[in-house]
């Protein structure tokens, strides 16, 4: 399994950045239907568990491609460089999609997806270079109970300890303390500095999982293995909710468990379809996309970026190009919750389309 590539893994890939672009992409933002708005704070809804999935993701892949370079006589070195190159890279392009289209270096929002994306990455795979089992399951126990000490008991200027609300909370507290003017809004960034330690862990117990499934047992045990420690921490995240609430803006530890839970189900299921029973057709589209995941991520953000940027007269005022086919294309016809659904799927059938011919000629 370590020299082969893990089909289902691609269709996981894919399938969580269809759900990226298609979350992000809304015709209009005030026609949503619930299940693809994030929860405004504690609790969840499907669209919460995109981005955790693409950090489990991430921590699958490390474990395959690490152990597979390993495999080819690879040393420390080398690995080192690969890692740090594309940490790099990924942050870097995650600034770069901050700045356009106006460069304003002032106000840049430091943090973001890509880059906490590529932290986890670069985090994850040091520990997976230099860790075995055990000691990952370590230290990932060891920074969700810390995580939730330190929001549990730490005081907060002005707030006390203990505040899990959107103000008041440590995690905000910090991002405002070093990031102040640089944030996603003026006082709090849903990927700051605090919530990306238990993002790391998420990218951890995606190691796991890739070692798991890399070994040498027999394909249902695999499957059993992974349902069964998906159904115990989504079962444990979900049992621990009232306590310490699943909650995506400060990644609590309950929403690494049950994220994490939920990836490793689903991952299986996919595992048993395309891997074990060979049913690989019907995910072809997704493949296209998880194979060039990044790609199309970066590239979807762009268009939306440019066609938000882009101003047209319509009815006597100026709106952004987004709106501007939005109710001329998709209004018309779908209404105002259909339509704008509408326009987000077209949005990742777009990028299908845009993606196939580097899938077909294995770019």
């Amino acid at each position: 399994m370590a020299r082969q590539r893990l089909a289902s893994l691609d269709a996981f890939r894919g399938l969580t950045i269809a759900g990226m672009i298609l979350v992000n992409n809304p015709g209009s933002e005030e026609h949503v239907y619930p299940p693809l708005r994030h929860a405004e704070w504690h609790g969840w809804t499907p669209a919460d568990l995109v981005f955790p999935f693409f950090v489990f993701i991430v921590g699958v892949s490390i474990a395959l491609a690490i152990s597979r370079r390993k495999g080819e006589g690879a040393g420390r070195g080398g690995l080192y460089f690969k890692i740090f190159k594309r940490s790099l890279i990924i942050f870097s392009l995650g600034i770069l999609l901050r700045l356009v289209p106006r460069f304003d270096f002032e106000t840049l929002r430091i943090p973001g997806v890509l880059q906490r994306i590529a932290l986890c990455y670069l985090f994850a795979a040091l520990l997976y270079v230099h860790m075995g089992v055990r000691g990952r399951v370590g230290i990932a126990a060891l920074v969700l109970a810390a995580y939730w000490a330190v929001l549990r008991f730490f005081p907060v200027p002005g707030y006390g300890a203990g505040v899990l609300g959107y103000e008041g909370n440590l995690a905000g507290y910090i991002d405002l303390k070093f990031l102040a003017g640089h944030l996603y809004k003026p006082g709090f960034d849903p990927e700051g500095i605090l919530s990306t330690f238990p993002a790391i862990v998420t990218a951890i117990l995606g190691t796991l999982a890739g070692d798991w499934l890399r070994s040498a047992r027999r394909n249902s045990t695999k499957v059993l293995g992974l349902l069964a420690a998906g159904a115990g921490l989504a079962g444990l995240g979900l049992a621990l909710h009232p306590y310490f609430p699943i909650n995506k803006q400060i990644w609590t530890s309950t929403f690494v468990l049950f994220t994490a839970g939920a990836a490793l189900l689903l991952l299986a299921a996919g595992y048993l379809m395309i891997d074990v029973l060979g049913w690989r057709r019907w995910a072809v589209p997704l493949f296209v996309f998880g194979t060039n995941a990044i790609a199309a991520y970066v590239g979807s953000i762009l268009l939306a970026k440019i066609l938000l940027w882009i101003k047209v007269w319509s009815g006597g005022e100026r709106i952004n190009l987004v709106s501007w086919i939005y109710r001329n294309a998709f209004l018309p016809w779908a209404g105002n919750f259909n339509g704008s659904l509408a326009f987000a799927l077209g949005f990742v059938l777009l990028w299908l389309a845009l993606m196939t011919p580097l899938y077909r000629k294995r770019i």
